[in-house]
C-alpha cells in the first residue's frame, strides 16, 4: 500500500537508496580524472622528447600513441555523454543536501557511501564543467608545456597536429576507410582528431585556428561535417564550445561559418 501512496520519510528514503549508486560512480570517474592527469603527463613526455621528430615518436612509440588516443576517445566520449545527462548535477545536489541533513540530525551514515566536504566540493567543480574530462586533459596539457620550459613548445604541438593528420588522412581517404573494422573506428579517430585539436588550440600561443597553424583546420571540419551528423553533433559542439580560440579575431570567416558560429 505504502508503494502507491508513500509517506514523505518513505519517499525520501528510497531516493537515497537510488542516489547513493550514482554518486559513488561520479566519485570513480573523478578520482580517474585525476589519475588520467599523471598519465597524460607521463606520455607526453615520452613522445614529445627532443630525440626524434613526432612522426618518428608515434612510429616507434605505436603502443604509448595508442595509449594517449584512447584517453581523448574515451575524454570526448565521456564528456558526450555527460552533456546529454543534466541530471548529474542535479543528483549530486541532492546527495550533498541529504547528507548534511543526516548528518545534523545525527543519522549514522556508512562510511562507503559518504563523500566528505573537501571531496565533494572538488567534484561540484568538476562537474560544474560542460565538459569535464576534456577541462582535465587541457589543463593538464598546458601544465606540462609550462612545467617543462627546457622543451621547445613545438615539440608538443607538433606531436598533437601530426595526430591531427593522421586521423584527417585515415578519415578522408577511401583506401584507408575501407580498412576500418567498423563504425567504432571511425568515432574513435574522429574522437581523436577533435581531442588533438582542442589541446592544440589550448598550448599553441596562437591557436589552432589562425591561417600559420600546423593543423589543416579546414579539412578536418569537412572531415566531421562528411559524416552522419546525428554521429558528430557533440565533436562540432565541443570545437564550437570547449576551444579556445575560435572567436579570436585571426579565426577566418569561413572557419566559423564551417561551425556555424557567428
Amino acid at each position: 500500500y505504502w508503494y502507491s501512496n508513500p509517506s514523505e520519510d518513505q519517499v525520501q528514503e528510497r531516493a537515497w537508496a537510488a542516489v547513493v549508486p550514482l554518486v559513488g560512480k561520479l566519485k570513480k570517474f573523478y578520482e580517474f580524472s585525476l589519475r588520467l592527469e599523471g598519465s597524460l603527463h607521463g606520455l607526453l613526455k615520452a613522445l614529445t622528447s627532443a630525440r626524434c621528430s613526432p612522426t618518428q615518436h608515434l612510429e616507434q612509440e605505436q603502443a604509448l600513441a595508442r595509449q594517449f588516443a584512447e584517453i581523448l576517445h574515451f575524454t570526448l566520449r565521456f564528456d558526450e555523454l555527460k552533456m546529454t545527462n543534466p541530471a548529474i548535477q542535479n543528483d549530486f545536489s541532492y546527495y550533498r543536501r541529504t547528507l548534511n541533513r543526516m548528518r545534523i540530525n545525527n543519522v549514522a551514515v556508512s562510511e562507503e557511501n559518504e563523500v566528505n566536504n573537501e571531496l565533494a566540493n572538488r567534484m561540484s567543480l568538476f562537474y560544474a564543467n560542460a565538459t569535464p574530462m576534456l577541462k582535465t586533459l587541457s589543463d593538464a596539457t598546458t601544465k606540462f608545456v609550462s612545467d617543462n620550459t627546457d622543451l621547445p613548445i613545438e615539440n608538443t604541438t607538433d606531436c598533437l597536429c601530426t595526430m591531427a593528420s593522421v586521423c584527417k588522412v585515415m578519415l578522408e581517404t577511401p583506401e584507408y576507410r575501407s580498412r576500418f573494422a567498423s563504425e567504432d573506428t571511425v568515432s574513435f579517430c574522429l574522437r581523436v582528431m577533435v581531442g588533438v585539436i582542442i589541446l592544440y588550440d589550448y598550448v599553441h600561443p596562437a591557436g589552432a585556428f589562425v591561417k600559420s597553424s600546423k593543423i589543416e583546420m579546414k579539412g578536418c571540419i569537412k572531415v566531421l561535417k562528411d559524416q552522419p551528423q546525428s554521429s558528430v553533433e557533440g565533436l562540432l559542439n565541443a570545437l564550437r564550445y570547449t576551444t579556445k580560440h575560435l572567436n579570436d579575431e585571426t579565426t577566418s570567416k569561413q572557419i566559423k561559418n564551417m561551425l556555424q558560429v557567428n
